[in-house]
């Protein structure tokens, strides 16, 4: 590679910063914006999952969570709350072998549920809902036929651009799911979800020592280095404790 003086010099290093994809701003782009676009397409996971067909660089963090705790296991029920754009759902039909690609293991399934309409994608079922409405874990169990093997969220609530606000938002946010977990879960199984650190989140943690047998809180290689998201994996459902009981009724 010829530098720009012309002198013909190669320098690795020189090659290494032209490869950088750089955003102009546009009218009426916040700046913001433009580093947010600049991040994205200079990302090795957004340009893996392109390559891959993930719809988004989320799936690695579910592998590399299910790589270390293995609670993806062929034969679970699985139901990803949030699940758009279905990243997570794409990592689980596999691992669960919900397509039965392989006929000497046994057959899972994939439940995702979102707000949004969200395309379909082979070997998981699909629905449009709300998860905090009134009947829907009486809908999700009626959708699995029993009781659920694992529930995954891997939600966050809209950005308000307050770090206090955002982080009591996404533990109010886990809470529920957890209290959805609650009413759907087998006995021994797996709730895994998003958290960021903050602080808030301790009464939560220690709900889940409660109600799991083994609590675990990580952050997975694909996760970025200047993001305060974190994921909570807890395993060993022990089933509905008398403390969630009592929380559901104050």
């Amino acid at each position: 590679m010829t530098d720009k003086t012309g002198s013909g010099k190669n320098t690795s290093g020189r090659g290494q910063r032209d490869l950088r994809v750089r955003v102009k701003t546009a009218k009426g782009r916040k700046l913001s914006s433009t580093l947010w676009l600049e991040r994205q397409l200079n990302d090795p996971y957004v340009q893996r999952a392109k390559r891959e067909g993930y719809r988004g660089r989320a799936a690695y963090k579910i592998m590399e969570l299910d790589d270390r705790y293995g609670f993806l296991k062929p034969g679970a029920r699985v139901v990803d709350l949030g699940c758009a754009p279905g990243g997570w759902c794409q990592v689980a039909v596999a691992r669960v072998n919900a397509l039965g690609q392989n006929p000497k293991k046994p057959i899972g399934t994939i439940l995702g549920v979102d707000l949004q309409e969200i395309e379909p994608i082979a070997g998981c079922d699909i629905h449009q809902l709300d998860f905090l409405a009134d009947d829907a874990d009486a809908l999700v169990k009626s959708w699995l036929g029993g009781r659920a093997d694992v529930v995954l969220s891997d939600m966050a609530a809209p950005s308000s651009g307050h770090k206090g606000t955002d982080h009591l938002r996404i533990v109010a946010l886990i809470e529920a799911a957890l209290t959805f977990a609650y009413d759907v879960l087998e006995e021994g199984g797996t709730f895994v979800a998003k958290v960021l650190a903050g602080g808030a989140e301790n009464e939560m943690q220690a709900q889940l020592k409660r109600s799991f047998r083994k609590v675990a809180n990580v952050k997975p290689p694909s996760s970025r280095a200047d993001s305060s998201e974190k994921f909570v994996v807890a395993m060993g459902f022990r089933g509905r404790t008398e403390d969630a009981a009592d929380d559901d009724q104050d």
